[in-house]
Formats: structure tokens, sequence, C-alpha cells
């Protein structure tokens, strides 16, 4: 039996939908929004590259951009539990509006919730 990535089972029209969505809630957040100076569209194709990438998909975000490196990225962002929270609300919206299996699902949220610990600074 041959297996699947995880960017292979979401795909890419529903992984566009993830984020989108996700961005459409950092719009309207004044507490996120201010970490993203400038261009949202821009903000949002490099999450959509780095989330194929790490799902397993085309490694187009680190030939453009090199390694992740996420803490150092991220550093400059004062993110403490409560921008994490808010950051991981706007995601379960978005993730509880498209249709995945469990297991796909499962495995998305528990990154984003490891993730966003992870990157906490304050």
């Amino acid at each position: 039996m041959i297996q699947r990535t995880y960017y292979e089972r979401i795909g890419a029209e529903k992984l566009q939908q993830l984020i989108a969505g996700f961005y459409e809630g950092i719009k309207e957040d004044e507490v996120l929004r201010p970490m993203y100076p400038g261009d949202l569209e821009a903000a949002q194709r490099r999450l959509y590259l780095f989330m194929v990438q790490y799902l397993g998909g085309p490694t187009t975000y680190s030939e453009r951009r090199g390694h992740p490196r996420l803490r150092m990225r991220h550093v400059n962002f004062p993110i403490d539990e409560n921008a994490r929270d808010r950051w991981l609300k706007h995601m379960k919206q978005s993730l509880d509006a498209i249709e995945l299996d469990e297991e796909s699902r499962n495995f998305l949220w528990s990154y984003f919730t490891q993730t966003a610990d992870f990157l906490r600074n304050r």
C-alpha cells in the first residue's frame, strides 16, 4: 500500500481555503493584525508555501526563502499567551469551516497547537 502525504490527502484547494479563512480572522484582530505589517496577501502566500512543504508537497518555500527558522522569523513579534490563543482561535475557526478527514484534521490541529506554543516568546 502506498502512503500518501498529508499534502496529497488535504489537497492544494483545501489548504488554500484553510489559510484564506485564517487570514480573514487576522484582518480584524486588534492584537494580531499589527504583527502582519503590510500586505496580508504576501503573508498568506508564505504560510501556504510553508504548509505545502511541511505537509509533504513541493519545497518551493525553502527554495525561495531558505530554511523556515520559525523562531528566528517570529522573535521580533510579541507572542504571549493571549497572542497564541488568538492565533489558534482563528486557525480553529478556519479548520472547522473546511471538510477534512479526521486524521488530517487532528494532524493539522496538533501541529498548530504545538507550534503556536513553541513560538511564544513573552
